[in-house]
């Protein structure tokens, strides 16, 4: 039990400078540019699936939620705001980067969620496009993530050290629960629980990745590191996370019983990927 503890604590320590380094520069990005991304995305029409899946690919803080008060608003289609919760890739960018993955490794993660979210996003809006009222104003909620996360109103730096320390902790404590889990499990009946079965572990990932939370892409990304979960498993569980997208979605659109077909749709888009990468031997 003591070496689990340890390990988790040496894990998570060794982390810390690599976090911060990147949150400086995530930090940096989104002061600097989440104006001109929502812009950018009011402005791209037909492209707006390709549009919304190549900037959901930049680890920006809020940016998925941004996405939902814009479909909230109709300023968006239904498929750009899908293509961006396919392609937001929450807390995996950094941790990946702090773990010093392999820089092929994570383009080829980053690549994939991009294809496959522009290539939905498309489909979904030549066969389920609608017309949407244009609004100038966006609605007036408070954006969860960027008041969870970001910090904005203090500054790059001071921001940068509280989402460090915020993922920190969530680290910390999702490592030592893994490592409990493996200790009292064992590291190779979980991984075959997970991906012996096409079908299993696809969609336990993907209900891992609905919960709307940055803990949710951390514990995905952190069980693919240890081996516990193979790359289709994680792929569906990625592609199906949108950080708190979804929670701001239900708050924002008054349609209830559309947010849940979207929920469904994301689900199901996640555990299809999975399935086929696993049965190609992606």
């Amino acid at each position: 039990m003591w070496d689990v503890i340890l390990d988790s604590l040496i894990d998570t320590v060794k982390l810390i400078p690599f976090l911060l380094i990147t949150y400086i520069i995530m930090e940096f990005i989104e002061h600097k540019t989440s104006h001109k991304t929502k812009d950018a995305i009011k402005k791209s029409g037909k492209f707006g699936p390709f549009i919304g899946g190549l900037l959901g690919i930049v680890p920006q803080c809020g940016f998925s939620a941004a996405a939902s008060s814009l479909y909230s608003a109709r300023i968006i289609t239904l498929g750009t705001l899908i293509a961006v919760f396919l392609s937001t890739s929450d807390e995996m960018l950094p941790i990946l980067i702090s773990e010093a993955v392999d820089i092929k490794t994570i383009l080829s993660i980053l690549l994939i969620k991009l294809v496959i979210a522009v290539l939905v996003g498309f489909i979904i809006d030549l066969f389920f496009r609608r017309k949407f009222e244009t609004s100038e104003d966006e609605p007036e909620i408070k954006d969860l993530c960027e008041h969870e996360h970001c910090h904005c109103e203090h500054g790059i730096i001071r921001s940068a050290i509280k989402h460090t320390l915020s993922i920190t902790i969530y680290i910390l404590i999702i490592s030592f629960i893994l490592n409990l889990i493996i200790y009292f499990i064992g590291e190779d009946r979980l991984s075959h629980l997970l991906n012996s079965t096409p079908v299993v572990g696809p969609i336990i990932s993907a209900l891992v990745g609905l919960i709307p939370n940055c803990a949710s892409s951390v514990i995905i990304t952190q069980l693919y590191l240890s081996g516990v979960l193979n790359f289709a498993t994680m792929i569906a569980g990625l592609l199906v996370n949108t950080g708190v997208g979804l929670l701001i979605l239900f708050r924002t659109n008054k349609d209830l019983k559309e947010n849940i077909k979207i929920t469904i749709l994301l689900f199901a888009i996640g555990v299809i990927f999975g399935i086929i990468f696993d049965l190609i031997g992606i």
